[in-house]
């Protein structure tokens, strides 16, 4: 449908001088050398391809790729090399294919083509700048509505229920026993509900809160289960602050922990995040059973699936995420770019 709106939007506009030019005028073309009038055709319609080409290469390239990152001068060298191979190529063919006036010549015809051409031009940028606000607009909608879905389920699920109780259940063994860790772990646990209850109500926070709280996550875990899971954590320091969706990463690690403990002979974790280059690195990987078939619990996240629909919305074409079953071990590894 879009394409047939474009095609008659081009015939309307290219037909517009020949339904606007006076009868007379027209009997004059008639009258002339039936070779010049299928050449002035061709031509014609030549220039129209151009024009046409130049519209879409200049919405769909040239302004994404050089006005929008601010190459301001990459972007006007490439209007000037187009403009002046358009103005060049379309002279030698009037003149060579055709009975042009006397004075026609390469000056007149660059002056009346470089009015057609910045009239291409400006309908080539209004069209990008309103295709890009309808796009805009249709993402912020979705994104509203993909809060809206999500925030109940993000609310049960921050952190898995199970994982709770059995924090509690832990903390009060810890208290009978009153043992110094007692202390730390309710410190950590207290950090992790504020960090749920009240940081994530904003759209973004930063990279440094998020590793906060994916360590009091792990450390928790950690001591939960003890020593019958081996958990290696490297989180490097960021080269700068960046900021990153809040909970975005949790449901990898919580799955890890899910499906890598249990019944798994020596379970291992491996859990690695860097920030560097304006790009995000985060990979987890667990030891899990192949033969095992594990009952989900529908409460203890929201899944890779809706993970990956949040990167949709949240960083459309700008992540990468890959997952892989491979010799016992599942990996999830994710890349985020910032710009």
């Amino acid at each position: 449908m879009t394409v047939l709106i474009h095609a008659a939007a081009w015939v309307l506009l290219f037909s517009l001088p020949t339904l606007l030019r006076p009868s007379h005028h027209a009997n004059e073309i008639n009258a002339t050398d039936n070779v010049d009038t299928k050449m002035v055709f061709i031509i014609s319609r030549i220039s129209d391809g151009l024009l046409i080409l130049f519209f879409y290469l200049n919405a769909l390239v040239l302004i994404p790729r050089l006005l929008y990152k601010r190459k301001y001068a990459f972007y006007i060298l490439s209007l000037l090399f187009y403009y002046s191979a358009f103005s060049a190529g379309m002279w030698l063919l009037w003149k060579n294919f055709t009975t042009p006036h006397k004075n026609f010549t390469f000056e007149t015809f660059s002056v009346v083509s470089i009015f057609i051409f910045i009239f291409i031009l400006a309908c080539s940028m209004a069209y990008k700048t309103i295709r890009d606000k309808f796009i805009a607009d249709r993402l912020s909608k979705e994104k509203e509505t993909e809060h809206l879905k999500t925030e109940l389920s993000l609310l049960r699920s921050q952190a898995s229920p199970h994982f709770m109780f059995n924090v509690l259940n832990n903390m009060v063994a810890l208290a009978r026993k009153q043992s110094e860790e007692l202390e730390p772990s309710l410190i950590k646990f207290s950090s992790l509900m504020r960090y749920m209850l009240y940081e994530t109500d904003e759209e973004k926070v930063s990279l440094e809160s998020e590793e906060e709280y994916l360590q009091s996550y792990i450390d928790l875990q950690q001591q939960r289960l003890s020593k019958k899971v081996v958990v290696n954590v490297n989180f490097a320091k960021a080269d700068k602050l960046y900021e990153i969706d809040p909970m975005l990463l949790i449901p990898f690690v919580e799955n890890a922990f899910k499906h890598g403990t249990g019944f798994i002979e020596n379970p291992k974790i491996d859990i690695e995040l860097k920030a560097q280059n304006n790009i995000l690195y985060f990979r987890v990987s667990n030891k899990y059973d192949p033969e095992m078939q594990q009952v989900k619990d529908k409460a203890s996240g929201i899944g890779l699936s809706n993970v990956r629909r949040r990167l949709d919305l949240l960083h459309p074409g700008k992540y990468k995420l890959d997952i892989s079953k491979e010799n016992g071990v599942f990996s999830v590894s994710l890349q985020i770019n910032f710009d």
